[in-house]
């Protein structure tokens, strides 16, 4: 049998050893290289998961700081995530309607009373009027059972007055105890009782007798005058019915532009070139149907007045669908026989 060779031999065992020692020379690199990319993997990683729970802790804190602030939407996003564009409609028109009430001297609430009365008359007087007010109460005004007994047939009488300039005083104590005794005043809390104030007393005495009774007609006196009381009830009944009715001795007529003159107005420019009033129900008896004093008591803040109320009444009546019924038995200076009012 030959034998091998032995450099054969010994040159594979040298071959196998430089084979092992060359795979462990490049393995160290491997595992280095691969531990290095653990480490910038799991780097990498912890990165990314605190960057999103960065991003979750942000995006909480700006969804919070967005549901506390005030979102800003128009009209139309806010009725359509509402659903009410029907209801804005609704809105719509119903402001329409209360326009239109209120022109035509709608009121909210009446007083409660029961029945309608026919007519709430207002008397106006003043704290030197006492004399006056006997002189009424002994002809055509009655007074303590004939005065209920007339509220019964649906008219009230009542006088009108403010109180003093110096509240509490003399003059309004004098004007409480007469009224305790008399039970016949309607007396206007927020009106001064004041020459220069006249003018403003005819929207309190309207807004207070709305607020106090519910009647068909409500009526303006001076307590210049004497009535025929059963002659203005009568006038009175045949003119039920008839809404936006505005009665009186109607006339108009120059304006006094002249400062000192009587019936002076302080604001004749505003009548133009001709300074001519409108017309107007003058003197002193102005008859105002239900929903025209509503009118006033309801506009009573922003109605303008004038030097006198007969024409400050006037002027509110044109801004309205008032009817104008001019009755010559209400001018009190005219010869009629049949007048219902008559210089007193």
């Amino acid at each position: 049998m030959e034998t091998l060779p032995t450099t054969t031999v010994s040159s594979c065992k040298s071959e196998r050893r430089g084979r092992s020692s060359k795979y462990q020379n490049t393995s160290k690199p491997s595992v280095i290289m691969a531990f290095f990319s653990c480490v910038a993997w799991l780097y990498v990683a912890g990165r990314l998961w605190q960057d999103s729970e960065n991003r979750v802790i942000l995006n909480n804190m700006l969804k919070k700081n967005y549901d506390q602030k005030p979102k800003v939407l128009t009209v139309d996003d806010k009725l359509m995530v509402l659903g009410c564009k029907d209801l804005e409609r609704k809105i719509v028109e119903t402001e329409m309607e209360l326009t239109l009430a209120k022109s035509q001297g709608y009121l909210k609430s009446l007083p409660s009373s029961g029945k309608s009365l026919l007519a709430v008359i207002g008397v106006y007087t003043g704290f030197g009027s006492h004399l006056r007010r006997n002189s009424f109460r002994g002809s055509w005004m009655p007074q303590g059972d004939a005065l209920k007994k007339l509220e019964e047939r649906g008219v009230v009488i009542r006088f009108v007055i403010g109180r003093s300039p110096n509240r509490g005083d003399s003059l309004d104590r004098k004007i409480d105890e007469e009224d305790r005794a008399r039970k016949d005043f309607l007396i206007l809390e927020n009106h001064e009782e004041a020459q220069e104030e006249l003018p403003k007393k005819v929207k309190f005495f309207f807004s207070a007798a709305v607020q106090n009774w519910d009647a068909e007609f409500y009526i303006k006196v001076d307590d210049n005058i004497d009535l025929d009381l059963e002659g203005l009830i009568g006038l009175l009944e045949s003119r039920r019915g008839q809404d936006a009715s505005y009665i009186g001795c109607m006339k108009s007529g120059e304006v006094v532009a002249q400062e000192g003159g009587q019936w002076y107005e302080p604001e004749w420019w505003k009548f133009g070139d001709e300074k001519s009033y409108f017309r107007h129900a003058a003197g002193s008896l102005i008859i105002l149907s239900k929903n025209l004093a509503q009118y006033i008591n309801i506009n009573s803040g922003s109605l303008k007045t004038y030097a006198f109320d007969d024409t400050s009444i006037g002027s509110w009546m044109i801004g309205v669908q008032a009817t104008y019924i001019d009755d010559n038995r209400l001018c009190c200076s005219s010869i009629r026989q049949d007048k219902v009012c008559s210089v007193a």
